[in-house]
């Protein structure tokens, strides 16, 4: 969106020095013509905002290769072989349909718990199975992310990431976790976004009325609604949740294709089952 005038060049000469890989690259404007776009590098510009799964989809949609690697603009890939190892995780396991690197803060070093996409997430240095993804730095193979229809892109913003990978996880694939390939991404708060609460909120209820056998519904939202009212501070917060969650039970989710059981249960003995 042309917003991170120092961020996006850093984050483009760091794919541009990646070696061991064919690189076609592709950045997506959203609503805007992207500034500082190398030679040898497209771009899509699209007349207005469609938020950030729909843009990755365009992506997604303009690039060739066998595998996909979705990167925020304000990340750096600081070492040159990030790719070519993230790349070499797939031919470990052909079950895995994707593989999410350890996301570090460039200054501190340090890694949210919400970038560590399996349990344990207070010791971000193990490697293992991935429920989830960090959806702005994550690497998938085309056919599977073809296969399930990409990102929800009427989602806009969060929570894509989960949808995704459930998608994935219910064609009988799994993700992978490779902590020893470290990309940098500052450690920013979701809450700065002006609609955070209130898409936060629509997009769990999307999220479980999309994916879920009809009996884990209620019991995912319950338990989403009781770790919200723990977390939540401020009354404008809260009114912009209670919209958000009214605005998901009204409808508007997409196409609903129910997880099969055997999946809740694969998800559950990874630890992650869908209900929280």
């Amino acid at each position: 969106m042309n917003d991170r005038p120092e961020e996006f060049p850093a984050a483009i000469r760091s794919l541009l020095a990646q070696d061991g890989v064919d690189l076609d690259i592709v950045v997506v404007g959203n609503g805007c013509a992207p500034d500082h776009v190398p030679d040898g590098v497209r771009a899509v510009e699209l007349p207005t905002n469609v938020g950030i799964p729909e843009g990755r989809n365009v992506g997604a949609a303009n690039v060739k290769g066998e595998l996909i690697f979705f990167f925020d603009n304000d990340a750096v890939l600081p070492a040159p072989d990030a790719l070519s190892r993230l790349a070499a995780e797939f031919s470990r396991d052909p079950r895995r349909a994707f593989v999410q690197p350890r996301i570090a803060d460039p200054v501190t070093g340090l890694t949210l718990r919400r970038w560590v996409p399996r349990l344990r997430a207070s010791h971000p240095d193990r490697d293992g199975i991935a429920t989830v993804m960090a959806e702005g730095v994550v690497m998938v193979r085309r056919d599977m992310f073809e296969a399930v229809g990409g990102w929800p892109g009427h989602f806009f913003l969060f929570h894509e990431g989960v949808d995704l990978a459930w998608r994935l996880w219910d064609r009988g694939c799994v993700g992978h976790y490779a902590p020893d390939v470290i990309v940098h991404h500052p450690a920013t708060n979701p809450a700065r976004h002006a609609n955070f609460h209130r898409l936060n909120a629509r997009n769990r209820v999307w999220l479980a009325r999309r994916n879920l056998p009809a009996p884990l519904i209620p019991l995912n939202l319950a338990t989403w609604v009781l770790v919200a009212l723990w977390r939540l501070r401020g009354l404008a917060a809260f009114r912009a949740s209670l919209a958000g969650l009214a605005e998901g039970l009204r409808g508007g989710y997409g196409t609903r294709a129910p997880m099969r059981w055997s999946t809740v249960a694969r998800l559950a003995r990874a630890g992650r089952p869908p209900v929280c």
